[in-house]
């Protein structure tokens, strides 16, 4: 049976501008420290903080971890960007909407991060939870949370400080673990450099003018119809990020699509696009969205989106065959797939994108001669006795 955790964390709660500073002072003499938020973004654009967690061994002991709460509705949490800047090392858990959450109620984010959920990826975890990791690594289930709880509500109950609590508590120890594991088996780099990848990624809002590559049937439209879709998408994440709504409740996806494949210029033409309500169709919106249409029509199309099926039709077909190994070779070596490589990555190297990630470092070294030698005819592929897809030499 898995040891049960302590029922009771001890931690200390920050509420107050000095007490942050005081904190973020201590924390910038140690080398690395644990972290975690809770937030809400149901209704908003902006993720909306509610809790910071963070936990850490104070430098040169290893005999009591301490771990604080702050709660940011009562200070300006701006403060730990101070500590994002050194180079202490904040190792998270799940780490990318944490990364936007940080991004806008900080204003920067940790300059080194070790994902943990990451690390798993490359030990034989798959993409794992927390529990998951905490059961794997330690022999402990923490005890259950309500999810469903309202982090913005004051006061929180001592259950849910608890509960929040528990989500850093053994974070440090679980990142020693990994760091051995990855280590023993050579990937310490490629966890290493797989956080990086995550940690530059770009957040919500950071450039509007990529939007409307989000649009499901993008693709679909016409050279004009995207640059119309381009300049409306934009001007939805703009309106929703200046009013703090989320861009379905700006103006839906369906809407976009109408709008971009009809061109209205007239109130008349714009009540007749599909997905568009009264709500759109009248008052400063309506001239809004007509503005946004028009500035469409004077724009260069965008280039369309790539897929598969702008790959050499000749290859097609080895994109399946191709995902079928590198399946094989990611349970082989206890690798997460989608960390070992996804279709869009096998597809942008058969492209020769610059950017295809199966090109360069540990991707590359694993996979990319394999699947150069596949597509060339210098190799093929076989089931072994075990019943293994095999790569041989032709």
């Amino acid at each position: 049976m898995p040891e049960e955790p302590s029922p009771h964390i001890d931690f200390g709660w920050i509420d107050s501008q000095d007490g942050l500073v005081e904190l973020v002072d201590e924390l910038l003499e140690i080398p690395r420290y644990a972290l975690d938020t809770e937030f809400h973004r149901e209704r908003t654009y902006y993720p909306k903080l509610a809790l910071i967690q963070i936990a850490w061994w104070p430098e040169g002991t290893y005999e009591k971890q301490e771990l604080v709460l702050i709660d940011p509705l009562e200070l300006d949490v701006s403060d730990l960007g101070r500590l994002f800047d050194t180079e202490s090392l904040c190792v998270i858990h799940a780490a990318q909407q944490d990364l936007d959450v940080l991004t806008h109620a900080v204003g920067s984010i940790p300059k080194r991060m070790f994902d943990t959920q990451i690390a798993g990826g490359f030990v034989g975890y798959g993409t794992p939870s927390l529990v998951s990791l905490l059961q794997g690594e330690i022999g402990i289930t923490p005890a259950k949370g309500d999810r469903l709880t309202d982090w913005l509500r004051r006061p929180l109950t001592d259950n849910q400080r608890q509960y929040a609590a528990a989500d850093v508590e053994y974070l440090l120890d679980v990142h020693d673990r990994l760091v051995v594991k990855l280590a023993q088996q050579g990937r310490l780099e490629w966890a290493e450099d797989a956080c990086e990848e995550l940690r530059i990624r770009p957040t919500s809002g950071s450039n509007p003018h990529d939007a409307w590559l989000r649009l499901k049937d993008a693709r679909s439209l016409r050279p004009g119809g995207r640059a119309i879709a381009q300049s409306l998408a934009a001007w939805r994440e703009e309106r929703a990020m200046r009013v703090d709504i989320p861009v379905r409740q700006v103006l839906p996806d369906l809407a976009v699509l109408g709008l971009s494949q009809r061109g209205p210029s007239t109130l008349k033409e714009l009540r007749q696009a599909r997905g568009v309500d009264d709500r759109h169709a009248k008052g400063g919106i309506a001239d809004e969205i007509l503005a946004a249409v028009e500035r469409g029509k004077d724009m260069p199309p965008p280039e369309s989106p790539k897929t598969s099926d702008d790959l050499d039709r000749n290859l097609r077909p080895a994109v399946t065959l191709i995902s079928a190994w590198v399946s094989q070779i990611a349970r082989d070596e206890k690798i997460d797939t989608t960390m070992l490589a996804t279709r869009a990555d096998i597809v942008g190297l058969l492209r020769d994108d610059a950017d295809a990630r199966l090109a360069s470092g540990w991707r590359a070294a694993l996979l990319g001669q394999g699947i150069r030698d596949l597509v060339s005819g210098k190799a093929g592929l076989t089931f072994d006795p075990q019943g293994r897809l095999t790569l041989v030499p032709v």
